[in-house]
């Protein structure tokens, strides 16, 4: 098949994760895989697998971007594509455009967030031929958009098989040497870009109330700050010290490999407002990591309830996390259970089987 995939994020989060390995497996799999993104993207670099004639660079700025919709086409018509594929909410309309001026391929769109589409949608886009959600309450929300008939549920996938026992002690051993952490000491630790949505205020007060319990413990934030000028990791780094927690908390930027953080930390925690899936929580499970999150749509599809509380109440939330950091083996047994059910139902095979037999109901 010749697909085009659509993304004009700008900088490299969740769904720019999910978007890579997308297109990474439909390479591996022989299919024939075309991308749009913005000439300005930081995170293209990530897409080297793909020959340069295969990229195409469009500056899509907003939802009625006719231009950029008038340079896909040409694109699709050029490169004979079949299955048009957008992932972000203001490139659905030009995909949209572009897949009607092209004519003969059909339009396909991945919903990664749990914000409602606006109504205008189910005008805008009446020639969509499905529109994929990433968990049920994704796909629920835009059935009040689109025909039931045309929502399909394709929930993230994850490359599941992580380092062996051995390796992760060496991974540990060595981020916790880096950053001058005992090994004996606990540490829990959150991940994900730093902005309020992600709820990393509610992480740092429920951490004054864990010291309380565990006065040793360790905490680390990682994340890009992508906000002017980092505004908000400073408010962040002032709130810890304002609560006597500057030395110990470690700030980290945006880690690319991330295997050493999740070998190191005892817990790990989603402080989230809102997750519509929740990749970090699903690399956490894979690499059989415990798991403390709020009660997201994202997080209720991936945990059972006794690992959830209730989003922004910081207290609820440090009484999950030491509920578990004062059970060693529990937090060794719920680790092995994450990791299996991660396995079970989160491969990133399971999603690229998924995604490659909804286009081939779509072309004759």
């Amino acid at each position: 098949m010749r697909i085009l995939q659509i993304s004009s994020a700008r900088v490299y989060g969740g769904g720019e994760r999910h978007f890579v390995d997308l297109c990474r497996g439909l390479v591996e799999r022989g299919h024939d895989v075309f991308v749009a993104m913005r000439p300005t993207s930081e995170w293209q670099y990530r897409l080297d697998f793909l020959p340069p004639q295969n990229i195409l660079h469009v500056s899509i700025r907003n939802s009625f971007g006719v231009l950029s919709a008038m340079r896909i086409a040409d694109f699709v018509k050029d490169n004979r594509v079949e299955i048009l594929h957008a992932h972000v909410a203001r490139d659905y309309i030009p995909a949209s455009i572009a897949c009607a001026a092209a004519k003969g391929s059909k339009f396909v769109l991945t919903r990664h967030l749990s914000l409602p589409l606006k109504p205008f949608n189910r005008f805008a886009l009446k020639n969509v031929s499905r529109a994929i959600g990433v968990s049920e309450p994704v796909a629920e929300g835009m059935k009040k958009i689109f025909p039931a008939s045309k929502v399909a549920v394709i929930q993230n996938g994850i490359d599941v098989d992580g380092p062996n026992a051995a390796d992760r002690a060496a991974l540990s051993s060595d981020f916790r040497s880096f950053h001058g952490i005992p090994s004996g000491v606990l540490l829990i630790g959150t991940l994900g870009e730093l902005r309020e949505l992600k709820g990393q205020r509610d992480f740092v007060l429920a951490a004054a109330e864990v010291v309380k319990v565990f006065p040793d413990c360790r905490f680390v934030v990682a994340g890009r700050d992508n906000s002017t000028g980092g505004e908000f990791r400073r408010e962040l780094r002032r709130l810890a010290k304002v609560l006597g927690l500057e030395d110990r908390m470690i700030w980290l930027d945006w880690l690319d490999d991330t295997s050493s953080f999740y070998a190191a930390v005892d817990l790990f925690v989603s402080p989230s407002r809102s997750e519509s899936f929740g990749l970090a929580i699903l690399e956490a499970m894979a690499r059989g990591c415990p798991v403390v999150a709020t009660a997201t749509d994202g997080a209720a599809t991936l945990l059972d309830m006794d690992h959830l509380a209730p989003s922004e109440d910081p207290v609820m939330l440090a009484m999950k996390i030491t509920e578990l950091l004062s059970d060693k083996d529990a937090r060794k047994a719920i680790g092995e259970l994450m990791r299996e059910r991660a396995a079970a139902r989160y491969s990133l095979a399971r999603m690229l089987d998924a995604t490659e037999q909804l286009y081939a109901e779509l072309i004759p």
